[in-house]
């Protein structure tokens, strides 16, 4: 199978897994069962890539090129491979651990809530092989629209609240930061192309407006979680523990930390903000979270917001050390990214 094949089946297997929940609404053990065979899937078609990677292949897809330098692709570099193993490797333990909590909790609609899932693997793995912003940005987008569901799946007005809020904060920051600092960046370098090194040219912009340029990308990527926009996680909490899981080890947060590491590396390039000191102010903004959302948690009574209030403070440390703006930082940022998330699918599973 050529590389490119191996890239879109693993992208095409939860994509098809989402139709297939809703196909099979009524027969839920040939649902679940196929369902965990695309988690397998899944999984082996990105650890072949990663070892094919390892060997010196390459994958790469472009889909439609609207103009140079503005296109809907796919190009996996050694950052998307950390996220695609992270996400296709636990979508195998929660579906697992998924079908005994909503069979022996007598949950209802399990073929919506299993379609919405593969649906939300197939936008992570979609922003984990993106090889540009604009490509990163509809896959965002779709990650968020696709949880909401299952956030407020319970029904209940507490749950509806919460998702409400999910919704609300991370669909504003995404349109009101996010795109502008898109279509700013396409303005200024006339690409949105993922680029060693990055794409801002010396002199390009100076080091205020490059800090401004990195506040609305550390503020839009709101499932990064960074205060003050956190609020969504621990209001998420309302979902089933499944979801938790979801939101903080699998999907929704990790893509927010990757893209902010792979904005911070291949947009804006470690060298540039460290030499400018652009991203000085943003070392105090993650520390202060880290502190702040601490102890926070250890104020709750209830076990997965403390947890949620935990997860905002091990996010922060992610951004603090891409803003530390050093290669050594940003390569232990995308190591805090793994181990952050086997720890924490673990205690959600427990609580």
């Amino acid at each position: 199978m050529s590389p490119n094949m191996l890239l879109a089946l693993s992208l095409m297997i939860p994509f098809s897994a989402s139709i297939m929940c809703l196909v099979l609404k009524t027969q839920n053990n040939v649902r679940d069962g196929l369902t965990f065979v695309a988690t397998l899937g899944t999984f082996a078609c990105v650890l072949s890539m990663f070892l094919g990677f390892q060997a010196g292949e390459t994958y790469s897809i472009t889909l439609v090129e609207f103009r140079p330098g503005l296109s809907l692709a796919f190009e996996i570099e050694r950052l998307g491979f950390v996220f695609a193993l992270v996400a296709s490797s636990l979508w195998v333990v929660t579906h697992i651990y998924g079908i005994g909590y909503m069979r022996g909790n007598n949950e209802k609609n399990h073929a919506r809530f299993f379609a919405c899932f593969a649906f939300a693997i197939f936008a992570a793995l979609g922003i984990a092989y993106s090889a540009n912003l604009l490509t990163l940005f509809l896959f965002y987008e779709l990650l968020t629209v696709s949880t909401y569901p299952l956030v407020a799946h319970k029904g209940t007005p507490e749950a509806v609240r919460g998702a409400r809020i999910y919704l609300g904060i991370l669909m504003g920051t995404s349109i009101f930061f996010f795109l502008p600092a898109i279509v700013w960046m396409w303005s200024i370098a006339e690409t949105t192309q993922f680029t060693p090194g990055g794409i801002l040219g010396e002199g390009q912009v100076t080091s205020l407006f490059m800090g401004i340029l990195l506040a609305l990308f550390a503020f839009g990527i709101g499932k990064a979680a960074l205060m003050p926009f956190h609020k969504w996680l621990p209001a998420a909490m309302v979902a089933p523990t499944p979801v938790s899981a979801l939101l903080h080890a699998v999907a929704v947060v990790k893509a927010g930390v990757f893209t902010m590491v792979k904005v911070g590396v291949y947009i804006f390039g470690i060298d540039n903000l460290s030499s400018t000191g652009a991203s000085h102010w943003l070392v105090w903004i993650a520390a202060g979270s880290i502190i702040l959302a601490s102890l926070i948690a250890m104020a709750q009574d209830n076990l997965k917001k403390r947890l949620a209030y935990s997860t905002v403070s091990q996010l922060s440390y992610i951004m603090l050390y891409m803003a530390l703006a050093s290669p050594s930082s940003a390569v232990d940022g995308g190591m805090h990214i793994v181990t952050h998330a086997f720890a924490k699918i673990t205690l959600f599973m427990c609580a």
